[in-house]
This record gives structure tokens, C-alpha cells and sequence, in this order.
């Protein structure tokens, strides 16, 4: 059937933009809706490429707008943010919304990045944190979270009456913001009729609340009808799991095809979708995860989603960030680098690259917005498979080609036969492409291509291309294509050309051919360094730019005001401004290079970061440049140290007076047995961080055995321990749950009054399944003494003011109840130097807590990101483990014996880089072979950079703050 275009049709479509509708916080109402294909905003279909990121893991609020524009420079439309309730309240009716939980300014800063803003204020948000986001303080309370009880209601609808007015000020329905979306709780996968209750209050608060924006869910979809079903329900789906260990094994692709038929009003959205993975305490480490998912994995399952149909799709995580404090759940450490396409540092990897080729194919594409599967010729090799689909209102077609066997690492070769339309309304017949002599497709190992057929851009037409398409833009009264393939690999572009053209070849080695007879123009080529064609003949000159990979990833699309403008090279390209006959970019650069930018008509100025640079044109009339790089960096070495004992408690003559006795006589928690005393800290306020406990009995001489029950963290499978001290006599140091601890007689004290120090790690608050298992209690529970019945007489001390901590800048997850932390020993400014000299690497051979303390002085240059690590090395032969303070920051926790983590970043904001530096490190040393090893700064990075970071506040160790802690 001969497909018939009119001439307006086909003006309307060649009119078509050529970028996602940008974002932007303008006066005015904006219309969000949404069909079977995709959302659309003020009408205008978009492709939702989105990644997720989360503020609060980055304690550096100037490095949010640093994140949110790398991820808009790399092909992204959308942010998803986890809003985090435990993050924002230490206690029952205290909401901070100030410094680094300032959403507002976060919020700000996406409209001012042009980016559009997923709001996932949970209640719940599981994302490996403490509770899954749920306060602490939720343990005293007798209501199962996540479930219609009185008190967890009253508690969540308090937390989103705090969070949502914040989020409704931002959104684009109101033309104030850029919040598009507003996830309803997160992970139910119980889809009782008691939860479907349960979701339709949250919903009725949000509208309450002012949230008029659709509400989506993540779910699995189960809750696509009925009561509290969501708008845009979603899948949540992790194909390749969490084993890092085993970076080369992959899983088969799930398709979704029964789900995306189910779906008749609303498209197939992964609200989240594989992005990296986490990694736990004694795991292969990030770099392994990376591997992982590395750029193979994004371009097979990425774009087999695409296959499948779906036009949403968020990425967890795009940036992951660091469990600075104790904000982890059990089982995570401090890093949450994730294996995520930009790295805990803030620094760009190949699977950004990778991402950025893809989200810009998809800016570029429109088409690609709506589209209808149809059926095509399976693959001359049957090892392989291809899928089709068309837009049905400009018949664009997208030929999506991969193994059979996703997992497969076979080298295939293969033709297809495609459908084709020789020229702009003509009707389409088979082709068997490649069609030059002796060519093939090939699917090298774990790989996919999109290969684009019948497309219109600018004013050309497309019949098809073998290679993958990355972005078109008009500049300088010509069209621009940017195509790219596999190095070495053969590839073909065929043009519909009303006349024979000129074929210029201006770099690189392309053949041409003309056939007369259907007006078409076939290009030969190999993937490899940049070839640069320009046809000369049709409605437009086309200028075509051919690369493989590496020459792609170093193509920026970014938006103007005078349209999208494609710049080559440099690192990172944040921003462009076209002025006059000046284009200005800002950017980042790791060494001195070229640059080169594909400017607009009557543009010749070129200004980098503020600076003028001198430009050259090209043969391709575009103007190239030199940018200059960072200059070389030396960091301080950490040579003077300062060393004092850490464990007073451990003394039996310890003043614990001012302590709090374990007197409560009821507590909510639903896990609590009745017994007497209540030992659990959550119910004394103590909710993060180490815990000291001091018990005292009157021995008779004929207890036994200690028993003790700890919960450290996920049922204490999680390297959560205990050391036990009796009368100053270390008894030992165990894992947590249910231990017993032997007593030598000549260790009591008979008739006398015998003290038991106690140390328990937390882990962290278990997320939250369906059974309050975020509820389950920290600290000891129990307490016997075998061979008498000898009562116990305790006190609890956590960290100092507990739910209401001295320290509002860093909150309440910052420190625990080391002796240390609450004396003021991790903060800058304490007056350390009666403390001992000592050079690390050290050994100590007594258990107990040891506190270090240095400085460093650093003179980075201003206009360079640099950012700097801590660094511990050591022999795992040694158990100790570690907290880790700058400038008062817990950056990190270490396990010497454990791992994985040995670096722990410190975020420029929280690190002076031009400025005196603490550092304090308190050590727990779990057994008789114990200490410190080499610590040392290291750069994880360097850039030239326009950013700028204020410093956090940062409060100092006050004089009048010197009390017995």
C-alpha cells in the first residue's frame, strides 16, 4: 500500500523540533499527560531518560548543581530524587529543611539546570539507608510502618505535610518548577486490600498537599486499578542482581510484552531500572560492579527496553554518593558509589559515555517517541534477533539488533531485510542491507545497534543507515549528522537526493555511489577515526560526520536558545549561550586539547569559561580552538600524629552518673517481649552510632558465663559486634545476636561491686520488608548471668543529646556514643597537643578505642575540581575498625579485616581546598592484634572547572563545651 504524505504533512513534519521539550520554570500552567506511548508535556511527546540521584548521600550543597549538570550534559531529561523522611527528622515533630537538607535550593537548582524532577517522597524509600528512610523513632512506636495504623499514619501524613508543599512549589503543573512526576510510597509488593487502603490515603494527602502533577508508582505495577491505584504504574526491575563478585555473569532479558499490552492508557515506565549495583561489607568492591554494568550491559538492556516499547526509563543510580555518617542499612558500606555511570567522586566513566550516546539519540530522534512494533524478517543468522518498530504518523522506522541469547559473547554476522521507503512518501519494499560487496553486520560479543530507516531530519531524508545514530542539528545553513559504529567495523548510509549531488570527502576514506534510477546516494565506510562527507545537491548541503565510539562520546548536544549546537571535545561541556557573533561555553577540561564547535551562521568569537579563546575555521566551517587543562597537583603527606586511649568506660571506676538508667518500663517497639529491664537504645533516643552500656551486680562468686543478646543489624548477619569488658578485664569480642561470654573467677570481685562495660556496634535500622522489620531493636536486649541469679543494674549511654543532638549542622546521624565523639574529639579546633606523638602505621595490642588526629593544609587552585580521599592501607591480619572525621564529617567507616572500602572520598564543601583540614580517625580495636595503618590523602581526579563550592559550616570544638561526657 503506497503511503501518501502531503506537502503540508510533510513541511509540518521536516518542521519537526529536534530536542526534548526543555524544561523550564516559567510563569504560566504546563499540561503533563501521558497515553499509551509516552508522556507528554504541553502536548509534546518526550522520551523520559532519567537517572537517579540523591542529595543527601552528596552533604555538599553546591556540588547538587555539579551533579544535576553532568547528568543534563550526558543526555538526561529527568532526575529521580528520593526525598528521605529519617534524613529530615530526628524526632517525633522536628523537620530540618536547612543547609544540606535544603530541597528547596535542590530544587532551584534542577529548574536552573533545565531539568525535569521525578519526586519519590516515599514515606518509604528502602535505597539501602537506615530504615529504608523511615525515622528512627519509628521504633518506639507500636504501628507497623508502611500499613494503615494509627500512630505510623499520623506519623507519615506529619512527614508529608513538611515535604510536599516543598515539592508542590517546584512543579511544572504550576509553572514554578520542573517536578513532572510524584512517586506514591515505593516497593510495595504487597498488594493487599489493606495496602491499596493505604495508598489511596497517601494519595489523598498529596492532593491535599497541593501535588497535582500524575502520581506514579513503583510497584511492579500492582496497583494499576482499584482503590489507590496510581496513574503510571511502574516496573522495577534489576536483571543482572547484586553479585559484583561475578562481574561477567549476566541473566536473560525480560521482554515485559505481557505487561506492556496490559498497560492500554499509560507507557511501560521503569521507574527503576539497573543503573549499577550495591555492593556489602567484604563484597568485590565497586569497580567490580561497574564491570558489571558496564557500557555492554547499557547497550544491550537499555536499548532492548527501548525494543520492548518503553518511553521511561530512570537508571539506579546515575550518581550514587557516599554513606557519609550512619546513614547506611545494615549489610552496605560507606561508599554508595554504586558501579554508577558517574562515580562517587563525581568523575565520568565509559558507562556515562555510553549513556550520553544513547539519551542523545533519543534527544535527537523524536520519532522514537511513539512507535508500534511490527513484524520483520528474522536475521539471515539465526543467532541473532532483530525487532521492529515504526512511528505510525511519519513512518520512522528503528531496527533493533542483538543476540538471541543476551548473555552470548559470540563474534555474528549477519543481513537483515528491512522495509524501506526509497524517497519521502513513496511506499516501502525489502532491502537485504548491507548492499555493498563482500559487507555484513556484525554482533561482536555482548553488543545492540539501533539502526535508523525512513528518518526526515532537517531537510534529508534518511532511507537507512548501518551505523548508529547519534544526534542531527542545522548550523551554518547546513545539516549535520553525527554517525558512529564499532572500530574497524564496515558501515553504509543511503540519502534520498533529488538530483545527483557532490560528494566532498573531507577527512577520512568514503566511497560514494549514485543510483540514477531511485535518487539515491550510498556512502561506503569503516568505523574509525573521524570521516567528514559533505553532499551537496539536495534541499540542504549535509555535512556527515562518521566515528566510531570513542570519536562519538566526544560529541556534545546542547541546547540554546538559538537551538541545539554540537560541539567536539573536552571533557565536560555543562552549558552554551549563543550572543551575537559569540558563542560562550562552559565546561571542564582533564589536559590542554582541541575543541571544536559547529557554530551558527555569523559566529566567530568563541569564549571558554568566561575567557575569550583565539578560534581557527575548518574545511567543515566550524571554529576549533585550544582549551587549556588543570595544572598538576601535589597533596600533603600525613606524617604528624597525635594519639590518645579513647575508652575511659572501660575503667571501673568510671564516672557514669550522668548517664541514663535503663528504668523505662514500656516501650511501643512491637518486638519488645515484655521483660524487664528495656535495654534497647532506640528506646532511650539512641538511635545511630555506637553504644556504650555499664552494668553493675554484686558478685557472689559463682556466676559463670555472661549471656548477652545484641542486635547490631539485619538478624546480626551483617559485621555488627560487641566487646565486653568486666571489671576492666576484657572478656572478649563477638558478632552480634545471641553470645555467650565465659567468666574466670579471679576476675570477680566476690561481695563487692562488679562493673561490666559494654560496646555495641550499629550497623544500621533493617529496611522495611512488611513485618516492622525496620523496628527491630539496637543494642542489647537481654542480659544473664549464669551460675547465680545475680541481677544486673544498667546504663545506657549513645550519642551525646541523642534525638536532640548539639550539633544541628551535621544532624543526628553524624556521630555515636564513642567517649570521643562526645567529648568533641572528631572536631576541628580541639586541643589535642597534650595528646601522644605517633607515627602510623601502628600496632596495638590491647582492645579497646583508640583516637588519631592530624592536619592537613591544602592550597588547590581555585578554578580546579580536585576532589580528595582518605586513604587507609593495611594487612587485613589486623581487627580494628574505624570512623573516620574531617573537619567534624564522618566520611566513613572502615573495617580493616573486612573490606572492600579502603578510600573514602571527603566532598569538596566539607574539605577547605584552601585551608587547614582535621582529621580524626577513632579506632576500635575488636581484638589483641589491633591499630592503625597508613592513612594518606589521594586525588581522585583533576579538572579545570567553573565550579565553585562554598564551604559548609563546619562548627569547632568550643572550650565551654568541655564537660564530662
Amino acid at each position: 500500500m503506497r503511503r501518501v504524505v502531503s506537502s503540508l504533512l510533510m513541511a509540518a513534519v521536516l518542521a519537526m523540533p529536534t530536542a526534548w521539550p526543555a524544561p523550564a520554570a516559567a510563569a504560566g500552567h504546563h499540561r503533563i499527560g501521558y497515553d499509551h506511548y509516552s508522556l507528554k508535556i504541553d502536548g509534546k511527546r518526550l522520551y523520559m531518560w532519567s537517572g537517579s540521584f540523591h542529595y543527601w548521600r552528596l552533604p555538599s550543597p553546591d556540588l547538587w548543581l555539579d551533579v544535576l549538570e553532568k547528568m543534563k550534559a550526558g543526555g538526561y531529561n529527568a532526575v529521580e530524587i528520593y526525598f528521605n523522611w529519617a534524613y529530615h527528622s530526628p524526632r517525633r515533630g522536628v523537620y530540618d529543611f536547612h543547609g544540606i537538607r535544603n530541597v528547596d535550593r535542590l530544587l532551584d537548582m534542577a529548574a536552573k539546570v533545565g531539568i525535569y524532577v521525578i519526586a519519590r517522597p516515599g514515606p518509604y524509600i528502602n535505597a539501602e539507608t537506615d530504615g529504608g528512610g523511615l525515622p528512627a523513632w519509628l521504633a518506639t512506636e507500636a504501628g507497623r510502618p508502611r500499613s494503615p495504623a494509627p500512630d505510623y499514619t499520623a506519623a507519615y501524613r506529619q512527614w508529608l505535610r513538611h515535604i510536599d508543599p516543598i515539592i508542590a512549589r517546584h512543579q511544572l503543573s504550576n509553572g514554578t518548577g520542573t517536578v513532572i512526576l510524584y512517586q506514591v510510597e515505593n516497593e510495595l509488593w504487597n498488594h493487599s486490600p489493606e495496602n491499596h487502603r493505604y495508598m489511596r490515603a497517601i494519595e489523598r494527602q498529596a492532593r491535599a498537599d497541593g501535588i497535582t502533577v500524575p502520581l506514579m508508582g513503583n510497584h511492579n505495577a500492582g496497583f494499576q486499578g482499584g482503590i489507590g491505584a496510581v496513574e503510571l504504574p511502574g516496573y522495577d526491575s534489576y536483571p543482572l542482581g547484586f553479585d559484583c563478585s561475578h562481574p561477567g555473569r549476566w541473566k536473560g532479558f525480560y521482554a515485559y510484552h505481557d505487561e506492556r499490552q496490559a498497560l492500554t492508557k499509560s507507557p511501560l515506565f521503569f521507574p527503576e531500572y539497573q543503573g549499577g549495583a550495591f555492593d556489602t561489607w567484604g563484597g568485590a568492591g565497586y569497580a567490580a560492579c561497574r564491570k558489571l554494568t558496564g557500557p555492554a550491559f547499557e547497550r544491550v538492556f537499555y536499548e532492548s527496553n527501548i525494543a520492548a516499547g518503553s518511553t521511561m526509563q530512570n537508571f539506579y543510580m546515575t550518581y550514587g554518593g557516599s554513606n557519609w555518617g550512619w546513614l547506611a542499612s545494615p549489610g552496605v558500606y560507606s561508599s554508595y558509589d554504586y558501579g554508577a555511570a558517574i562515580t562517587e567522586a563525581r568523575r565520568l566513566t565509559p558507562k556515562y559515555a555510553q549513556q550520553k550516546l544513547i539519551g542523545t539519540l533519543l534527544a535527537s530522534v523524536p520519532a522514537i517517541d511513539k512507535t508500534d512494533v511490527f513484524t520483520t524478517p528474522a536475521p539471515d543468522n539465526t543467532a541473532l534477533q532483530v525487532v521492529g518498530r515504526v512511528n505510525p504518523d511519519n513512518g520512522t522506522r528503528f531496527y533493533f539488533l542483538r543476540h538471541a541469547d543476551v548473555t552470548s559473547r559470540s563474534d555474528e554476522f549477519t543481513h537483515l531485510r528491512v522495509q524501506v521507503a526509497d524517497a519521502p512518501g513513496a511506499a516501502t519494499h525489502a532491502l537485504r542491507i548491507p548492499q555493498q560487496a563482500g559487507s555484513t553486520l556484525r554482533i561482536h560479543g555482548r553488543d545492540a545497534k539501533i539502526l535508523l530507516a525512513d528518518y526526515r531530519f532537517g531537510r534529508q531524508y534518511l532511507v537507512y543507515s548501518t551505523s548508529d545514530w547519534l544526534t542531527s542539528v542545522t548550523a551554518d545553513g547546513r545539516d549535520i549528522a553525527v554517525l558512529y559504529g564499532r572500530k574497524g567495523e564496515a558501515g553504509e548510509t543511503v540519502l534520498h537526493v533529488a538530483r545527483r549531488p557532490q560528494v566532498h570527502v573531507l577527512d577520512g576514506q568514503v566511497s560514494s555511489h549514485w543510483d540514477a534510477h531511485l535518487h539515491s546516494l550510498r556512502l561506503d565506510y569503516r568505523h574509525g577515526q573521524l570521516a567528514r562527507v559533505l553532499v551537496d545537491g539536495g534541499r540542504r548541503p549535509l555535512l556527515l560526520l562518521i566515528g566510531d565510539n570513542a570519536v562519538a562520546e566526544r560529541f556534545w548536544r546542547v541546547d540554546t536558545a538559538h537551538g541545539p549546537l554540537l560541539v567536539r571535545g573536552a571533557y565536560l561541556l555543562r552549558s552554551a549561550r549563543v550572543t551575537g557573533d559569540e558563542i560562550a561555553l562552559r565546561g571542564d577540561t582533564t589536559a590542554p586539547g582541541p575543541v571544536e564547535v559547529f557554530a551558527p551562521q555569523g559566529v566567530h568569537d568563541l569564549r571558554w569559561n568566561g575567557r575569550a579563546i583565539a578560534t581557527q575555521a575548518t574545511a567543515s566551517h566550524s571554529l576549533t580552538a585550544s582549551l587549556p587543562g588543570p595544572r598538576p597537583v601535589t597533596l600533603p603527606t600525613l606524617a604528624h600524629w597525635r594519639m590518645h586511649a579513647g575508652a575511659p568506660e572501660i575503667a571501673p571506676g568510671f564516672d557514669d552518673s550522668r548517664w541514663r538508667r535503663t528504668d523505662l518500663k514500656h516501650t511501643g517497639n512491637p518486638f519488645w517481649d515484655g521483660r524487664l529491664p528495656i535495654l534497647n537504645a532506640d528506646a532511650y533516643g539512641f538511635h545511630h552510632g555506637n553504644v556504650w552500656y555499664r552494668g553493675r551486680f554484686t558478685a557472689t562468686g559463682s556466676e559463670r558465663n555472661l549471656l548477652l543478646d545484641a542486635h547490631t543489624g539485619i538478624h546480626d548477619g551483617n559485621h555488627g559486634v560487641l566487646s565486653v569488658w568486666l571489671n576492666g578485664h576484657w572478656l572478649g569480642t563477638r558478632s552480634g545476636g545471641e553470645r555467650k561470654f565465659v567468666i574466670a573467677p579471679d576476675q570477680l570481685k566476690v561481695g563487692q561491686d562488679n562493673v561490666l562495660s559494654v560496646l555495641v556496634s550499629n550497623m544500621g535500622h533493617n529496611q522495611e520488608g512488611h513485618s516492622g522489620d525496620s523496628q527491630e531493636p539496637r543494642g542489647l536486649t537481654a542480659a544473664t548471668l549464669t551460675g547465680a541469679l545475680t541481677p544486673i543494674r544498667w546504663r545506657i549511654q549513645g550519642a551525646r543529646g541523642g534525638e536532640t543532638p548539639p550539633n544541628l549542622v551535621r544532624g543526628p546521624m553524624n556521630n555515636g556514643g564513642l567517649y570521643g565523639e562526645r567529648a568533641g574529639w572528631s572536631l576541628p579546633g580541639y586541643p589535642d597537643a597534650h595528646w601522644a606523638s605517633v607515627k602510623l602505621p601502628q600496632k596495638v595490642a590491647t582492645p579497646g578505642v583508640v583516637w588519631y588526629r592530624t592536619s592537613a593544609t591544602l592550597d588547590l587552585p581555585a578554578d580546579q575540581d580536585l576532589p580528595v580521599a582518605v586513604k587507609i592501607s593495611d594487612t587485613p591480619d589486623r581487627h580494628y575498625r574505624a570512623l573516620i572525621f574531617v573537619n567534624g564529617w564522618q566520611v566513613g567507616r572502615y573495617i580493616n579485616d573486612t573490606g572492600p572500602q579502603h578510600v573514602f572520598p571527603v566532598p569538596t564543601g566539607i574539605l577547605d581546598p584552601r585551608g587547614r583540614n582535621s582529621i580524626a580517625i577513632a579506632v576500635w580495636n575488636t581484638a589483641e592484634r589491633g591499630g592503625l595503618g597508613k592513612v594518606s590523602l589521594v586525588a581522585q581526579g583533576n579538572t579545570l572547572t567553573p565550579l565553585r563550592v562554598h564551604l559548609n559550616d563546619s562548627p569547632a570544638f568550643k572550650l565551654g563545651s568541655r564537660r564530662q561526657p
